[in-house]
């Protein structure tokens, strides 16, 4: 199997042990936070945990997140190069990129990070998280049984499905999540194993904890489906602006900490520290911003927020959740989505309840269906965040105001940012996978695997590929077809000379010459084997 890949069988069940593998990662990773969480502010109760910070000394919930983040800036010093956590997005990338792989080092130094930003007071998810240490395990796997590409990718999805499924109790949306947002492809061949980690993820799950929601709603309450879905509507379109307010945000106050960090001339391990001690003195007085913030987000679900609470809660989420990310701290940005979201749907709806009150349902459906419309928006994932909505709350009858708040914010955000909060981090790092395959496949083929070598019999006259190079037209040895593709548009030449720059003064060294129409037969196989993967 090491030597030729896994069969069909040993794959199934492959994927299967990964399934519960990652399922119990996620379980201990929960558990663990609640305890250090617990153990750290002092009560038992984590899901009232906000209310009881509120009665702690001031200092201890000043400096907690303080401390933690000086932890992390050590931890992220030690596994990685760059201090920056891992998370969703560098997962996608992964799977499109490097068939299934991420990096293992960063990867483990990351969920530690993201384990005492969680459970020290830090805004943020635990899903990124969760999802990256998941694909950290299925990477392992894959070097260990030789993986192609396909089988890497279809082995990364089962362990995220299990991840997400074993942190909510959603084996629907864990499946779908994995589809729609890592392999970013429904293909057959792929759902059928994914579907099945996900179920382990969801046994293990719910031995631990049973068959119950996260989120408990009212009973009452009701939709005046004909008279009252253009509510929603526009709730989606504010929904939409409230996601891309949020993601913008993250993005600047990340520039903002980079220019600030460089300016200060200050150490990157005190990066983190900085950012908790900025949370910690907003904690003081609100402590609502500490953690998962799944407490107000019942709140808002059950409608016991009045109208300025649900807003000032919304503002100050997005900007703790942004100084949180911004101070590379870890964590993910699904449970914070969902608070924010579920805050707007309950301002958006006690407005239209006074405004129509004879025309109205309860305001908590609002608050249900902002939850799922600045969620999908953010994660880009329409489709598997309104299922997840669903099994989250357990209500299935309201699904007509979700979808219809979702398929708008969903649309609306698209075309504002980069398709998603994870893609458009992607973009950032100049990684352009929103595109679609026809752009980020150009990186994936190498100028050294299909250039002709100098001593070739077809390869370039010897003397042309170095006119060409005093004319400043060459690429590295070490180029892909991302860079090579834009010289064949600007020089018009059939063939580019393939050089290793050597050191500064010192002529570069000729290694062949990359030939036009073998560039677009690379390209033309990889996108054929791109679409039969999807197609499968």
């Amino acid at each position: 199997m090491r030597e030729r890949g896994p069969s069909q069988v040993q794959f199934w069940l492959i994927a299967l042990v990964i399934g519960v593998a990652a399922g119990f990662a996620a379980l201990f990773f929960r558990k663990g936070i609640e305890g250090l969480q617990g153990f750290l502010y002092g009560t038992d109760d984590i899901a009232h945990l906000h209310s009881w910070a509120g009665t702690l000394p001031w200092y201890w919930v000043l400096l907690l997140p303080a401390i933690g983040g000086l932890v992390v800036g050590a931890v992220l010093n030690w596994f990685t190069h760059d201090g920056r956590v891992r998370s969703v997005a560098d997962v996608i990338e992964g799977a499109a990129l490097w068939e299934g792989r991420v990096e293992r080092r960063a990867g483990v130094g990351s969920a530690l990070a993201s384990f005492i930003t969680l459970s020290t007071g830090g805004s943020t998810g635990r899903e990124g998280p969760v999802v990256h240490m998941a694909a950290v395990m299925s990477a392992w796997v894959s070097a260990r049984i030789n993986a192609n590409g396909i089988t890497g990718r279809d082995l990364l999805g089962c362990a995220v499905a299990a991840a997400v499924s074993a942190s909510f109790n959603a084996p629907i949306a864990g499946a779908l999540f994995a589809l729609e947002v890592v392999l970013r492809h429904f293909a057959v061949h792929a759902f059928a194993p994914i579907a099945i980690a996900s179920v382990a993820g969801t046994v293990i799950n719910r031995i631990e904890y049973g068959d119950v929601t996260e989120f408990i709603l009212p009973a009452e309450g009701s939709l005046a489906f004909y008279v009252e879905l253009p509510a929603f509507l526009i709730l989606g379109v504010i929904c939409g602006a409230v996601a891309v307010v949020l993601m913008k945000a993250i993005f600047f106050a990340d520039d903002l900490g980079t220019t600030v960090v460089s300016w200060l001339r200050l150490p990157s391990i005190l990066r983190p520290a900085l950012t908790g001690l900025m949370l910690g003195a907003m904690a003081i007085w609100y402590p609502h911003i500490i953690g998962v913030g799944y407490e107000t987000t019942s709140l808002a679900l059950t409608g016991e927020l009045v109208l300025w609470n649900a807003v000032i809660f919304a503002v100050l989420k997005v900007i703790a959740v942004a100084i949180t990310m911004a101070g590379r701290m870890g964590g993910g940005v699904f449970s914070p989505a969902l608070m924010i979201g579920a805050l707007t749907g309950l301002a958006f709806g006690i407005i239209a309840t006074a405004i129509f009150p004879d025309v109205s349902g309860s305001e908590t459906i609002y608050a249900l269906a902002g939850m799922g419309a600045v969620a999908a928006a953010v994660l880009g994932a329409p489709i598997s965040t309104t299922l997840i909505i669903f099994e989250l709350t357990g209500d299935w009858q309201t699904g007509i105001a979700v979808m219809a708040a979702v398929s708008l914010s969903s649309a609306l955000a698209s075309r504002l940012v980069d398709r998603s909060f994870f893609l458009t981090q992607l973009e950032r790092r100049n990684i352009h996978l929103a595109a679609g395959p026809q752009a980020y496949l150009l990186a994936t083929v190498r100028v050294a695997k299909i250039m002709r070598p100098a001593d070739a019999p077809n390869s370039a006259p010897e003397e042309i590929c170095w006119e060409l190079i005093e004319q400043g037209v060459y690429v590295d040895g070490n180029a892909t077809l991302e860079t090579v593709m834009p010289i064949f548009e600007s020089s018009g030449a059939l063939f580019i000379p393939v050089v290793t720059l050597r050191g500064e003064g010192d002529p570069p060294e000729l290694w062949g010459s990359v030939f036009q129409v073998d560039a677009l037969k690379a390209f033309n196989r990889a996108l054929a084997a791109t679409a039969a993967e999807e197609h499968s």
